[in-house]
């Protein structure tokens, strides 16, 4: 049985869905208190500022995407394209109401530039996502799973890229053909 959320949980989730559908600069801290019927009194009572409870999601967000990723990276009983494929299924099925496509992206483009922490997190999370791929690639081509003289860096980086623009612009223009082709393109180019 489900135990009911806590008010730190309540103010967490509903504090996401807004600033991911929303916007972070476009939602206040009674937005959160309007729409999660938690005080305002115990919202602060967890999270100080509305910039102390961005930090927070963000935090869980690396937590839980960098678990997921770090689990399909290790299955090297899988082929290595079965896990980039799996890997690249995490970060398209994202969820599509957050303004810019990609729930990271959404909240970095919208964080004030003196947050320097949360951009940092985010940064470091890209980084990490980087280092996955790279690693992905550098297995593939050393097992012949890949082709052989890929440049890693370029390629991964060209693959993290295109993921997040193609959910950028499978979010703009609410077409799925835009990642569906991405992704496609890029299988061909790594085989």
């Amino acid at each position: 049985m489900r135990t009911k959320p806590s008010n730190r949980e309540t103010a967490l989730q509903v504090g996401k869905d807004l600033f991911l559908k929303k916007g972070y600069l476009a939602t206040s801290m009674d937005d959160i208190v309007t729409e999660s019927k938690v005080s305002k009194t115990n919202i602060y009572y967890y999270f100080k500022s509305k910039e102390e409870l961005l930090t927070e999601i963000i935090r869980l967000m690396v937590e839980q995407y960098s678990s997921v990723i770090t689990y399909i990276a290790a299955q090297t009983e899988l082929p290595v394209m079965e896990r980039l494929h799996k890997l690249l299924g995490l970060l398209t099925e994202q969820d599509t109401d957050c303004l810019g496509g990609c729930p990271f992206l959404t909240l970095y483009t919208q964080t004030p530039p003196q947050a320097e922490e949360i951009r940092q997190r985010i940064g470091g999370f890209f980084q990490s996502q980087l280092a996955v791929i790279e690693q992905l690639i550098r297995e593939g081509t050393q097992t012949g799973e890949l082709k052989a003289d890929l440049p890693v860096q370029a390629v991964s980086a060209l693959i993290l890229s295109t993921v997040e623009g193609a959910l950028f612009l499978r979010h703009a223009g609410q077409d799925e053909s835009h990642m569906h082709h991405s992704l496609q393109a890029l299988a061909v180019l790594l085989k």
